[in-house]
């Protein structure tokens, strides 16, 4: 279905599967916090207790009032694309967003699902190659005043 897209994964010199927890139980939030407490992100030890209210009141959020919790979590995953994609370009590498991925296929690969994950999308990694028929094509974008608009 996404043969389109089979040499850039191919192709690449790296590729990253990014992942979604499905449902972020206390386990997962008390190792999270455990783990910024152990490398010292916490200035005073109330604001760890802090930290945890604030994401236990944000997942309930999600969890029951807007019931979309595992749509949040993949939001979570698309922050850390970005930053990702921009690191990347920074450093002059190359990179390609995909999630015209076999992503089911990704999760059934790499066990996912029995390990609490779920494929989201993937990056490939690398530097284009000089036949690449989008090298020479100009970039099109929507002009600025359509989508930015001052409130």
């Amino acid at each position: 279905m996404f043969d389109f897209n089979a040499a850039k994964v191919t192709e690449a010199s790296h590729v990253i599967v990014f992942c979604s927890r499905v449902y972020a139980d206390d386990d997962f939030l008390n190792e999270v916090l455990d783990k910024e407490d152990a490398d010292g992100r916490f200035a005073e030890p109330k604001f760890k207790e802090q930290m945890h209210q604030v994401r236990k009141m944000f997942l309930d959020i999600r969890r029951y009032e807007q019931k979309d919790e595992p749509h949040w979590l993949v939001e979570q995953v698309y922050l850390n694309m970005g930053a990702l994609l921009l690191g990347a370009a920074t450093l002059g590498i190359d990179a390609v967003p995909m999630e015209g991925a076999d992503l089911k296929a990704l999760d059934e690969e790499f066990e996912l699902r029995s390990k609490g994950y779920t494929a989201v999308a993937v990056i490939s990694l690398g530097y284009r190659s000089e036949d690449d028929f989008n090298a020479d094509l100009p970039k099109s974008r929507l002009s600025e005043a359509s989508i930015i608009t001052k409130a």
